[in-house]
C-alpha cells in the first residue's frame, strides 16, 4: 500500500510537470481568476485566515509533543505518539518545508511572484516553473513555503488512531488546499507553485517515513 501510494504521488508529480511544461500560460490564466484591479486576497479576513494556516502546523506539532510528554499515564495509549513518530514529524518538517522548500528552492529558484510580473502590474517578466533565470533574488515564488507547511499536516494526521485517521488526513489535505488558495488570492504564488509544494512535500513525507520504518525493522531498540 505504501509503495502504491508513493508511485501514485510520483506519477501525479510527473503529470503536473508535463501539464505546466506544455501549457505554461495556465499559471497566468488561473492567476487572473484572483485578480480584479489587484489581487483579491487583500482583506482583513484573508489576512486572518493566512495567519491561522501559518501557525496551525506549529500548534499541531506542539500538541503532538505535549501528548508524548503526558504519556500513557494521562492519556489513552493510542493517543500517545512513539519516539519514532516524533522523529518522523521533526525530520519531515525540517527537511520538507524547511530545507528543501525554504532554504533550497525559494532562495535559489528565481521565479517572480504573480504580483511581481508585468501581467499583473509588476515590473518583471513572467517565468514558467522550470526557469531559474527570473529577476527575483530571494524568497521567490517557486515553490510555496506556506502551502508546503500546510500539506505537512498530513504527517501528524497519518499518525492519528485508525478510527480518526481518514478524517484527520482529509482535514490536513483541506488545510493544504485552503492555504494554497489564499496564497494565490494574495498574488503570492502561481498554481504550479502550490501544486508542486504539495506534491514535493507529500513525496518527502513518504520517503522519510519509509526510511524510519526500515531503520526500526533493522534495530527496533533505537526508539
Amino acid at each position: 500500500m505504501a509503495r502504491t501510494l508513493f508511485v501514485f504521488t510520483l506519477l501525479l508529480t510527473l503529470a503536473a510537470a508535463g501539464v505546466f511544461a506544455i501549457d505554461p500560460g495556465l499559471d497566468l490564466r488561473v492567476a487572473r481568476l484572483f485578480f480584479n484591479n489587484g489581487f483579491i486576497g487583500a482583506s482583513a479576513g484573508a489576512r486572518a485566515a493566512r495567519s491561522f494556516f501559518y501557525v496551525l502546523p506549529l500548534v499541531v506539532g506542539a500538541g503532538v509533543i505535549l501528548a508524548r510528554w503526558l504519556g500513557p499515564g494521562r492519556l489513552p495509549a493510542r493517543f500517545v505518539p512513539s519516539g519514532a513518530s516524533i522523529l518522523f514529524l521533526a525530520l519531515s518538517m525540517a527537511i520538507g518545508p524547511g530545507l528543501v522548500v525554504n532554504l533550497g528552492l525559494k532562495d535559489h529558484w528565481h521565479r517572480p511572484r504573480p504580483v511581481q510580473v508585468r501581467e499583473f502590474g509588476g515590473p518583471w517578466e513572467f517565468r514558467p516553473f522550470w526557469a531559474r533565470d527570473g529577476e527575483c533574488r530571494t524568497n521567490c515564488s517557486f515553490v510555496s513555503g506556506e502551502a508546503s507547511s500546510a500539506f505537512w499536516l498530513v504527517a501528524p494526521a497519518s499518525l492519528a488512531p485508525p478510527p480518526f485517521r481518514g478524517l484527520a488526513v482529509a482535514a490536513a489535505l483541506g488545510a493544504g488546499v485552503g492555504a494554497s488558495l489564499l496564497r494565490m488570492a494574495f498574488g503570492g504564488h502561481f498554481l504550479s507553485d502550490v501544486v508542486f509544494a504539495a506534491l514535493f512535500t507529500l513525496l518527502l513525507l513518504q520517503i522519510i517515513h519509509a526510511l524510519i520504518q526500515a531503520g526500526l525493522r533493522r534495530d527496533p531498540s533505537r526508539l
